[in-house]
């Protein structure tokens, strides 16, 4: 079988494997989505502003843990002192109340353990529902039912519930971000391994699959050499669905008091202690909000030109930037 292009008509999209035709048409596929281009450099920029925190927080000569007392008005409950929360050359965003720690500096620190969970977590679910979804349907009748029942048990499961009830029963001197990355990453793999296994059944029936089964491969090489490209396409897709699902989780948990705990930064953290100081300080409250919301919806649109650039047929959720995609879809 040749390697350069495998195309296969599955659940009414086309999965190719990954080779230099197909990555120019995926691309040529994802440029013509100017929305999806937009989102593209918003996330890129704020992985590095994320990559970049500590250089950052060094130019501007804070760091996010300092507390400056002379910068709150003790007589006015810990409000900043100064215009728009104390906002000045030495402190950019300005001051958190009753601290008076660098608000730009716990933001950009926030966006590394932010992001930090969510590509993490990512990564486990991808990894886990990959193997748990391919061992499912290459391997015998009863290994598929047990494997399938298991992973209808994991979409069941409460993530939230779930979540809350381990976050809270594990020692404080485990590093609270990896907690959080592994906690969401082991309960919420399962529709990763739903969707995997329904593509790899698919693929199985393939001549070019059934070929390389009777040739004497074994189930690691087929899948490994067969398999996995003809995958790449719906995990890829899935994945950069699923890192704003996980950002949402982890700033969830630390608006619940059970993810990162202080004094290291997330803007879910952030956001639960600025509830109070909307009025009184709405920019500690607008901040992270705001960055938390500019970054799941850059994900959510990347990930929807992901999905339409790498099948043509399906037409884009959002419906924004895609009309040059779709012509030329129907082309």
């Amino acid at each position: 079988m040749s390697e350069a292009l495998v195309a296969v008509e599955a659940a009414g999209a086309d999965i190719a494997a990954p080779a230099a035709s197909g990555a120019r048409q995926f691309w040529r596929r994802l440029r013509a989505q100017r929305a999806a281009l937009v989102a593209a450099a918003v996330v890129a920029l704020l992985v590095l502003v994320a990559l970049a925190a500590p250089l950052l927080t060094a130019i501007e000569g804070q760091d996010p843990t300092t507390y400056h007392p002379g910068l709150i008005d003790s007589a006015r409950g810990g409000v900043p002192v100064g215009p728009l929360g104390g906002i000045s050359a030495e402190h950019w965003l300005g001051v958190e109340p009753q601290t008076g720690r660098d608000l730009f500096a716990r933001l950009v620190e926030g966006a590394r353990v932010s992001l930090g969970v969510a590509f993490t977590a990512t990564l486990i679910q991808v990894l886990i529902g990959v193997v748990i979804g391919v061992a499912a349907a290459m391997g015998s009748r009863w290994i598929d039912q047990l494997l399938s029942r298991v992973t209808d048990i994991i979409v069941a499961l409460p993530l939230m519930i779930m979540a809350l009830a381990l976050l809270a029963i594990v020692p404080a001197s485990f590093p609270r971000p990896v907690l959080v990355a592994l906690v969401i990453g082991l309960i919420a793999w399962g529709n990763v391994a739903k969707i995997v296994r329904a593509q790899t059944l698919t693929l199985k029936g393939l001549d070019y699959v059934a070929a390389a089964r009777l040739s004497g491969w074994g189930a690691v090489r087929v899948a490994r050499r067969e398999l996995l490209p003809g995958l790449a396409a719906p995990v890829i897709t899935y994945a950069a669905l699923l890192v704003p699902t996980n950002i949402s989780a982890e700033a969830a948990l630390s608006f619940l008091g059970v993810g990162v705990k202080p004094p290291t930064p997330s803007w879910g953290q952030m956001i639960t202690a600025a509830d109070v100081w909307y009025q009184a300080a709405p920019q500690y409250l607008l901040f992270p909000a705001g960055a938390l919301f500019t970054t799941v919806l850059a994900l959510t649109v990347l990930g929807d030109g992901v999905r339409t650039a790498l099948d043509p047929r399906a037409a884009s959720r959002l419906r924004i930037g895609t009309g040059r995609a779709r012509k030329e879809g129907a082309a």
